[in-house]
């Protein structure tokens, strides 16, 4: 959630708390706040246990980025060189598992490859996936300009 969106939230919050120091019973709070009943008396409960000061924002919650955002501008910029500067010569994709790789590489944070992925796509990019043909695929019976049909 960003700061904003925070800043909101508390402030439809406080709002509830200087309802409930009305009188204002919780189900009629959030008739006019527009949020859950639930949530009007978790409001009321905190309110009185604490006042207004426990509906406060109590900050961001969850992990903090791994990388900083000058970081993961360097990494954007990493990643326009293409993959080839980086060492993967085999094809010009970036995948999650190689931008994980770079990312360790580069600013020594161990990400993993769902989490690499989701960073990329913060940053602008797609990540893909590269063409593998079978190992065990005999090319023989494949005859170019002919087509096969069905099942042999």
């Amino acid at each position: 959630m960003t700061a904003k969106a925070r800043q909101r939230h508390e402030a439809v919050r406080l709002e509830a708390a200087a309802l409930f120091g009305e009188g204002v019973k919780p189900p009629e709070v959030a008739r006019q706040l527009r949020v859950s009943c639930k949530s009007a008396y978790q409001w009321h409960q905190a309110w009185k246990r604490g006042g207004a000061a426990a509906l406060g924002s109590r900050g961001p919650h969850g992990q903090r980025r791994k990388l900083s955002v000058r970081c993961q501008e360097k990494l954007a910029a990493y990643l326009d060189q293409g993959p080839a500067a980086h060492g993967w010569d085999e094809d010009q994709v970036w995948t999650g598992a190689r931008v994980a790789t770079l990312i360790g590489r580069k600013f020594h944070v161990s990400y993993s490859v769902s989490g690499a992925t989701r960073l990329m796509r913060r940053l602008g990019f797609t990540p893909q996936t590269p063409v593998r043909r079978s190992a065990e695929r005999d090319p023989s019976p494949l005859q170019p300009g002919r087509r096969r049909l069905g099942r042999r």
